[in-house]
């Protein structure tokens, strides 16, 4: 389990230990400190905590679940559709909200180390939903960074691209939505709702 707030991290270890069927093998501050010992222990389920954009847990999340034997669950008080989207097509497991009750936080654990994808149905649809919308994943990925406000290097540190990939992924969000510019493009996407 990976949280950046001791006392959370704390809470949520003495919440896992009272479930007989589960095991915490380790409580770790940060997301890189969790893919390290990850890599190292291979856990059944890493539980990632996950707060705002600019957190590196999706990507941490992402090499946690590429590893044999483990899978990762991201954890937040919230999830926009766009980290939904990028979630679920990133191939981490599962997702839950802090706001669940004790016995569904057990359940999306349990049934993320059975192997199944746990994702709340409505947000997964709405977020994936985006009918018409001619973007593929990745050139999601990088319109919303652009409306973040993240320069080319920034979104290409983000999303482990060269900045020239990055460049060719505005390039052709531009074309296909027919904008004059990055600018023009990310407003037809959030009048179109698909950001």
């Amino acid at each position: 389990m990976s949280d950046d707030l001791q006392l959370s991290r704390l809470g949520l270890t003495a919440l896992l230990e009272q479930n007989e069927e589960m095991r915490v093998v380790s409580a770790v501050e940060g997301g890189l400190d969790a893919l390290e010992f990850a890599e190292k222990h291979r856990p059944d389920v890493a539980i990632i905590s996950f707060e705002g954009p600019d957190n590196d847990a999706i990507a941490i999340a992402e090499k946690i679940a590429s590893l044999p034997e483990c899978r990762s669950l991201l954890l937040s008080t919230a999830f926009s559709r766009s980290i939904v989207r990028q979630a679920f097509t990133s191939g981490i497991d599962g997702m839950v909200q802090r706001s669940a009750p004790p016995r569904q936080f057990f359940d999306a654990i349990l049934r993320v180390y059975r192997g199944e994808r746990v994702f709340d149905p409505e947000l997964t649809v709405a977020a994936l939903g985006n009918e018409g919308c001619p973007l593929s994943s990745r050139e999601f990925a990088v319109l919303e960074h652009v409306a973040r406000g993240d320069t080319v290097g920034e979104i290409a540190a983000r999303l482990h691209l060269s900045e020239g990939t990055v460049r060719n992924y505005v390039s052709s969000v531009v074309a296909k939505l027919g904008a004059r510019n990055r600018i023009d493009a990310l407003l037809i996407a959030r009048n179109l709702n698909w950001i």
